[in-house]
Parts: C-alpha cells; structure tokens; sequence
C-alpha cells in the first residue's frame, strides 16, 4: 500500500464539505486530461485525482489518503467533482501510475498566467524584460521505508524541493524533486533560464557554477562566505543612498585572484553589507534557529554583515543590496507551503505520488493567488477553508476577496 499513514482519518460527513464552485474553473482543464491522458479501462481517472488532492488542501477536515478515500464516497463530492467511489487501493495504485509531467504542465500553465498586486517592485536598473529569481531547496522529511529517499544526516529520510521563485509575480515557476542529499547547485545549473537574475544564498557559492549562470545569458547576486579571497581590481566611492543602505564597501574583484584559476572568465562585484535588525530587513541571521515542530524561523537582533557578489557592474551598490532582501521572499513562501499548507503530510510513499502532491499544492496556492490578486496568507486559506465547509457564505468570500483587491 502507498498511503503514507494507515490509521483511520477522523469522520465527517457531506455538509462539513463545500465551496465546489470554485473547482468549476479548473473543470475544463482536468477534463482535458480525462480524455487525453488516461485508460479507459481505469475506474479512477487522472482528472478524479488531481480533483480529490485538490479537497484534500482545501478543506481541513480532510486530513489524509484515507479521508480522500472517505470524501469519494460522498454523493455531493461525487456530483461537482464528478468523480466515483475511489477504493485506497486505487488512490494509492495512481499515485504510482498517473504521470507527474501532466499535472506539472497545469502548474506552469497556471505558473505563467498568476501574479500577485503585492509583489516587490522591479528595482531600478534590472531590465524590464528580465525575470528575477530566487533559487534555493527545502527539505521534506519522509518515511524510512521510502529506501529512494535515503541518505545521511539530520534528515536521514528525505525528499528535498528545488525550487524557482519568481519575485516580482510572487508564484513558483520550477520545481525538482530529488532525494535529500540532492545537489541545489547542480540541480538549479540543469534549469537555468536566459534573462534571469537569480537571486542565491551562500549554498550556491561555486565560481563554476556563476559562470554557467552568465554563459546562459542570465546574472546573479549571491551572498558568499567573509572568508572568501578575491584580487581587487578597483574600489568604487559609495553614494549617500548606498550608504543608507547599509553598504560599507564596493570593489570589483578577481574572486580567488586573477592568477588563481579560478572558474570565472571575468571581474565580479564585490558588495559589503552591514545589517541591523534582520527582521525588518527582512533578511534570516546567522545563527537563525528553525523551531523542530514548526519548522518556522525564529530570528533575533544580530547584527553581522553581508559579502554579496554579482556578475552585474552597472547597478547602483543599494540596489544589489535590495536584490539580495528580495531572496527571503522564497523563504516567507516555504512557510506558506509547508506550516501553512500543510505540504509536510506526505499522502504518498513513491516519486511519483510525491510528485503529483506537489504539482497539486503548488496548483492549490495559484489558484489563491488567481482568485484574489494577492499573495496566498493563512487568513485568505482560512476563508476559504470555512467556506468549504459550509460556515461562511460564497458572498463573504467573494468579499474577501474584493477587500484584498481593494488593499493597497
């Protein structure tokens, strides 16, 4: 059996479970892989599941594979969803068969069209037809018995996510499943996209791998270790907006020296940051602790400062320094995804399965950023999920909704 837990989810019953309307707009889509996608000679579809994964992030009551089972059953799912009674065995036999590609051409299908009001502003001097990206992995903790996701170290079971955060819409727009031990820099060279400007913290630090960055036609501003050693080529005075900025240097550089053989073909900037107060910079620490149940940042007042390199010489040293702010925009939608969301529950033992759960919550947070303009927040999932189960109206909802578009 694939299902990720085997205890019995706790009972609810038809009128805990609404807000079908809002399904109607996916409709056409999912049918679409019904027809194209699927065998006929398979009781559960394609679109079914996807449909019923879909409940599974919205509705609270709905709290695991066999809840999925149970609300499959229900006349009222089976008429809006148009699904049938699904047994576990068949919900866990399509976690394992239902190819992972199609639902993540939904995701960059919806990818591409979402975008949230509330986004960063694109900074001056980054071209307007450049995207701005910020990379890095999250970790995923997974059952022992899933022997693929082995290996050594805290996390000795796990799936890490790889993922690709368009700043300036507020959406994912990549992501790659690989075991825990899985290579963020390898992983990122393999999906490197032309006119990008990746936004990287000091786990990508590899002058090889910066190289490959520019050799795609893209930049980077990435933070690197204090100790690092560079050749200056030249020093450049620091204007008043920069050093209110908190910028106490700017040099060009030669990273590991211009003799040193080094991967990079050409000088670099070389950027010192000093930062106060980290949480209204809106930048993590060192020493930042992760709280072990929630998995959510604590941070604290430290001050310490900030080594940022970029390939990029013709942007103002404050404006490297906003860039680099921006990364945390990647980390604020880690905790969306995985406290608030609630994409730690893995439902599924296999790649596969994982990978469909993930197309599907990443389908279920563009959805709340199309239906509302906004980023996705634990207020809008919460308005939603009463709805879902009947204790607030689809007028209170679409007023939600009209107040967030309202917000300035």
């Amino acid at each position: 059996m694939d299902a990720a837990e085997s205890e019995p989810a706790a009972p609810f019953e038809a009128k805990d479970l609404g807000g079908f309307k809002y399904f109607g707009q996916l409709r056409g889509l999912l049918e679409r892989m019904h027809k194209d996608h699927d065998s006929p000679n398979r009781i559960l579809h394609y679109d079914q599941y996807l449909s019923l994964l879909l409940l599974y992030f919205f509705n609270p009551v709905v709290t695991s594979l066999r809840g999925v089972q149970f609300a499959s059953e229900l006349e009222r799912v089976q008429k809006q969803l148009g699904v049938k009674r699904s047994s576990l065995g068949s919900l866990s036999e399509g976690a394992q068969v239902f190819e992972p590609d199609l639902a993540k051409g939904l995701f960059e299908q919806l990818a591409k069209q979402a975008g949230a009001a509330d986004a960063p502003r694109r900074p001056a001097g980054v071209p307007a037809a450049w995207s701005l990206v910020a990379a890095d992995g999250t970790l995923l903790d997974a059952l022992p018995r899933m022997l693929w996701a082995l290996w050594l170290g805290p996390h000795e079971h796990a799936v890490k996510l790889h993922f690709q955060f368009d700043v300036l819409r507020s959406v994912p727009n990549d992501v790659t499943l690989t075991p825990g031990n899985g290579n963020e820099k390898e992983t990122l060279a393999a999906h490197l996209h032309t006119d990008t400007l990746y936004l990287l913290d000091r786990g990508y630090r590899d002058y090889a791998f910066f190289q490959k960055i520019i050799d795609a036609g893209s930049s980077f501003v990435a933070r690197v270790q204090n100790n690092v050693v560079y050749e200056v080529v030249e020093t450049q005075a620091l204007s008043a907006a920069a050093r209110a900025a908190g910028v106490v240097s700017d040099q060009v550089v030669w990273l590991g020296g211009r003799q040193s053989g080094a991967a990079l073909k050409q000088p670099v900037r070389l950027v010192k940051v000093h930062v106060k107060n980290p949480p209204a910079h809106g930048l993590k620490p060192r020493g930042a602790r992760v709280d072990g149940k929630s998995k959510c940042v604590r941070t604290s007042d430290e001050e310490y400062d900030l080594w940022l390199v970029t390939d990029r010489l013709d942007l103002a040293a404050e404006i490297v320094a906003q860039l680099f702010r921006y990364r945390w925009q990647v980390e604020l939608f880690f905790r969306w995804f995985k406290c608030v969301l609630g994409c730690k529950h893995l439902l599924s033992q296999s790649e596969r399965g994982i990978r469909i759960q993930i197309y599907a919550a990443l389908i279920a947070s563009l959805l709340i950023v199309l239906w509302t303009g906004r980023k996705p927040t634990k207020r809008t999932l919460e308005m939603l999920q009463f709805h879902f189960q009947g204790w607030a109206s689809a007028a209170e909802v679409d007023a939600h909704i009209a107040s967030l578009k309202l917000a300035k």
